[in-house]
């Protein structure tokens, strides 16, 4: 089992999570949509009874209800994502910082993860402007990992942070689905996201000066041959629209199994010696395809049910939000942090604690 055995082992010393100030219970969302969207998409009544079966009861956004009644553009999609987005980031960050006992300007990397706005000076540029992080401060902004990016990117972080052994690595993982809301469009991916999706955002310490905290070990990833129209972004004059395709339920109870195991194979570990997957919840149907696949036992997936119920899937922090809950519970032996992203990619982490 390679835990970065040529070099100290990055450990994980806290985790932080933050919502956006605008709730949207499901039940409004469906009235919101069905006004917004019922006239003019010939299928949304039947498409309706997705928001009772998706297992959400309430979302997050970084903007109002009204907002997604009116008309909106690459501008105004952009502003609400630099003012959401950098409140997010922060939030989190400090959140993460206090849990591990750190301040702002101890920290020597950040890792922004961030799929669903651009901006140009990046999120923790911005964050620099009210945190204390200091002015040599190393960034790294990654653009494009979206659902699989929480899991990559504290991978990413923990290799970071062993290179550098006594280094203090901040990943923050930053999403604001909701802006890409398309009235527009009227093609049942962007219903579905209608249906699924909410903003948030999680952050994580890492660094090899960590004690007994848990141990980050060697991430991996799997990519599938011809899958780039399984989940992406298409990019329009209007701003980005959801690429989700059906399959993706069905696409894992195939293919995720083989890929898990190869990765696993790679980092020196077998399913049978963890003592719990920690997933990206994408959607329930996601869930239940991930348990049927690597054979768990249906329902051992509560807590990825709890974060898509109590937030919906707010791609790449989702997972971190999930090992934030599993923490809470004082687990023992390796666990095996999971995500599916754009590529198509499914990302693993081994974590072990004592």
């Amino acid at each position: 089992m390679n835990f970065h055995a040529a070099m100290p082992a990055a450990r994980l010393l806290g985790v932080g999570t933050a919502v956006p100030p605008h709730q949207l219970p499901q039940d409004m969302v469906k009235i919101v949509a069905k006004r917004v969207l019922g006239e003019r998409y010939a299928d949304f009544d039947r498409l309706t009874r997705s928001f009772d079966n998706a297992g959400i009861d309430n979302r997050y956004s970084v903007v109002p209800f009204d907002w997604f009644e009116q008309v909106q553009d690459w501008p105004s999609r952009t502003r609400a994502y630099l003012d959401g987005a950098t409140a997010l980031f922060i939030d989190a960050a400090q959140q993460a910082l206090d849990t591990a006992g750190w301040r702002a300007d101890e920290v020597d990397t950040i890792v922004t993860i961030s799929s669903t706005g651009i901006a140009t000076p990046t999120l923790d540029a911005r964050a620099m402007q009210t945190m204390a992080f200091r002015a040599d401060v190393q960034r790294v902004p990654v653009f494009g990992l979206g659902c699989a990016g929480g899991v990559t990117g504290l991978s990413l972080a923990a290799r970071l942070a062993a290179a550098s052994p006594g280094s203090k690595v901040l990943l923050v993982a930053v999403e604001t689905c909701t802006l890409s809301f398309r009235a527009d469009r009227l093609q049942k991916a962007d219903i579905i996201a209608t249906v699924l999706f909410g903003d948030g955002a999680a952050a994580a310490c890492v660094s090899t000066d960590g004690g007994d905290h848990p141990m980050l070990g060697q991430g991996a990833e799997h990519t599938w041959a011809d899958t780039l129209p399984i989940m992406g972004w298409d990019v329009d004059p209007d701003g980005f629209g959801v690429v989700f395709d059906r399959s993706i339920p069905e696409f894992v109870k195939q293919n995720l199994a083989d890929a898990v195991a190869s990765s696993l194979d790679k980092i020196g570990l077998k399913q049978s010696e963890l003592s719990r997957l920690v997933c990206h919840p994408g959607g329930a149907k996601v869930v239940e395809a991930i348990e049927s696949a690597l054979h768990l036992e249906q329902g051992v997936l509560n807590h990825e049910r709890e974060v898509l119920r109590d937030y919906g899937n707010m791609s790449a922090p989702t997972a971190l939000f999930v090992l934030k809950r599993v923490l809470a519970d004082n687990p023992t032996g390796t666990m095996l942090m999971t995500a599916l992203g754009p590529g198509f990619t499914a990302s693993v982490l081994p974590i072990r604690f004592s």
